[in-house]
């Protein structure tokens, strides 16, 4: 089962015990996947391809108003051209059914079940191990909005976008989700969904320090290979004896250990010093290299020139 259909399990097994927040709750799901009718009685009719909603549905009808005799519920099979699926319909009347189309959903408690409501019945959930998008699909801006404010009512910064001819509400941080499922009563997948983002923080910090390092190392590397480039120059050309003594001394230990760090550069030496001492010393050798290169130059344009 995926992440989101764990969600909506969870969530169909929330029956609240107070009336109002079933009301609330109904009024959610009448008005996400259902449609009202007045022909002789009050009914409405949801329809839903996922059993909890219409479970969930049944179960809150006949804990608020004892109307079992009531409900019908009936399957029907939708075919299309790679898998057929089955559609679950729930019918019920009745004059009591009009406290549900005109729930007052004003109490923190009734907006916590509105939500929980319109989740299961148009809402969904990626695998929190692969992204976080949390979103629930309406049929007219009017629901989205209303969804929206009473979502930034607990914090939530939703976002609402239009999708073909739905429009959605949507949460991206994994912060935020995390809330929404706590407001709709999701302790179970709150848990595991904070576990995934514990598991996913770690591997990220493992990846920086790793990369980090990398990067160190290999500017490490670099400055070690350059270092060596130029003293070599230094011995090639005019030698490594006329050098002063510290220098010298740096020269000869940094070509003889060239994977060496500065520190234990440091202590290698004749008379050790620390990094600070070893870093200026290798930089006074990379500018007599440097110097030595363009004179070299200079000389060889204007001989050049003279031919």
């Amino acid at each position: 089962m995926s992440f989101s259909g764990k969600v909506k399990e969870e969530l169909a097994r929330v029956c609240p015990r107070a009336r109002h927040c079933r009301l609330a709750e109904l009024a959610a799901i009448t008005g996400m996947c259902g449609e009202w009718r007045e022909e002789g009685c009050l009914s409405f009719l949801v329809h839903s391809e996922n059993i909890a909603v219409v479970r969930k549905c049944f179960t809150l009808i006949e804990k608020t108003f004892n109307i079992g005799n009531e409900i019908a519920v009936q399957t029907a099979v939708r075919r299309n051209m790679h898998k057929d699926s089955s559609v679950y319909y729930l019918c019920a009347s009745g004059e009591c059914l009009r406290a549900v189309r005109h729930a007052d959903v004003q109490a923190v408690c009734c907006k916590r079940a509105y939500l929980r409501g319109a989740f299961l019945s148009s809402g969904s959930m990626s695998d929190p191990g692969k992204s976080y998008h949390f979103e629930i699909v309406c049929n007219t801006l009017e629901k989205a909005q209303y969804l929206q404010q009473l979502m930034q009512d607990f914090g939530l910064e939703a976002r609402i976008v239009r999708r073909k001819k739905n429009i959605i509400v949507y949460l991206k941080e994994g912060d935020r989700i995390v809330d929404a499922l706590n407001v709709m009563d999701a302790p179970v997948a709150l848990m595991e969904l904070e576990n995934v983002r514990i598991l996913k923080d770690m591997r990220n910090n493992v990846n920086r320090k790793v990369n980090c390092e990398t990067a160190n190392i290999n500017k490490t590397v670099s400055a070690a290979v350059k270092q060596r480039d130029d003293i070599e120059y230094i011995r090639d050309t005019v030698g490594l004896s006329g050098l002063p003594d510290g220098l010298r001394d740096v020269a000869l230990t940094r070509l003889a250990y060239p994977d060496a760090s500065l520190k234990e550069l440091g202590e290698l030496l004749e008379n050790p010093v620390g990094k600070s001492g070893v870093n200026h010393r290798l930089r006074k050798l990379s500018e007599m290299a440097d110097k030595l290169r363009d004179s070299k130059e200079v000389q060889y344009d204007q001989e050049t020139s003279d031919n």
